[in-house]
């Protein structure tokens, strides 16, 4: 009986035989790392920038470090920097607790509320900062006492000379405070609005009391967009105290000036003055980080570790090595 062959066993024959493939060894193989001559070039251009700094502040006796370390830990300096500190946190609290009733009278279902909250934070931040300081100080040529009492009425509860309340001190946090109330509220509702309304319509499904669904729900995810602004306001703020000179305030910046006015050392006295500055701004910065994070909490389930968590990692491994 003739074989007859199938389609596919002619297919067969007509492939070619490819010889067996031979394994090549993994020794002989050749890793080449990835090169990156322009990141080498830039370190070396900022190592030669930063040695030229460092470099010039060591060789240059203008500099005058001796009258730097001088006065950088002077008791005048200190009780500067302690009133800037003082401004910066009374500041801060007044002008935020101020923006969170903006924010909230913005987003009230009054009308007449929401107009007169857009009104302030409309007026504010179109004024100068010097300019409000300098009204405010000569408020008491406006009206020579502030009264509490029934408006309308000849009832006063109480009565004080605008001189004797309006002082340097006072007129310095007040005007801080209204200035950065307006940018502060903002800030907030900017938080609130980006948080999903189905937050809030979630919260008020499971019954929850407006105050829980604030502060348990809402406001938390609102501070993560909040935080960030909000921080970068009061940095900007303790920078902004310096502007209180004007009022004859012995702040840090107008302590140095009286100082250096009076021993012709300018550029080392401003260069005490700037270093307080920084570390300031430094402290505030590191606080800004860990409490982003603590707020973070809620959308990873494992942070990312610390910059203190990491240089105690890295020792941990050198030290097994």
């Amino acid at each position: 009986m003739p074989i007859v062959a199938k389609p596919y066993d002619l297919i067969e024959q007509a492939r070619p035989v490819r010889p067996a493939r031979v394994a090549t060894p993994i020794k002989t193989l050749q890793v080449v790392p990835a090169r990156h001559p322009w990141r080498w070039a830039g370190s070396i251009f900022a190592a030669l920038v930063l040695l030229g700094i460092v470099h010039s502040l060591a060789t240059n006796p203008r500099w005058e470090w001796g009258v730097f370390g001088q006065w950088f830990f002077s008791p005048s300096v200190l009780r500067g920097l302690g009133q800037t500190l003082l401004l910066t946190l009374l500041s801060t609290v007044f002008s935020m607790i101020l923006g969170t009733a903006l924010a909230l009278a913005r987003l009230s279902g009054s009308p007449l509320l929401a107009a007169l909250a857009w009104g302030y934070i409309w007026f504010f931040r179109s004024m100068p900062a010097l300019l409000v300081l300098i009204i405010l100080y000569n408020f008491a040529y406006l009206y020579d006492h502030i009264v509490l009492g029934v408006p309308f009425t000849s009832v006063v509860f109480a009565e004080w000379s605008t001189v004797d309340v309006l002082s340097q001190f006072t007129v310095a946090v007040l005007g801080l405070s209204l200035m950065q109330a307006a940018y502060a509220a903002e800030i907030i509702r900017g938080g609130l609005i980006g948080v999903d309304a189905g937050q809030h319509e979630a919260a008020a499904a499971l019954g929850l009391p407006a105050s829980r669904r604030v502060f348990r729900i809402i406001l938390p995810q609102a501070l993560r967009s909040i935080l960030p602004s909000g921080f970068n306001e009061i940095i900007g703020l303790v920078k902004g105290t310096s502007i209180v000179y004007v009022l004859a305030l012995p702040e840090l910046f107008y302590t140095v000036q009286v100082i250096y006015n009076r021993t012709q050392a300018v550029i080392p006295l401003l260069i005490v003055a700037t270093v307080w500055y920084l570390i300031i701004t430094t402290v505030l910065t590191s606080a800004q980080y860990y409490v982003e994070r603590y707020f973070a909490r809620g959308t990873a389930r494992v942070l990312p570790p610390t910059p203190l968590q990491r240089i105690s990692r890295w020792l941990k491994e050198k030290s097994h090595e």
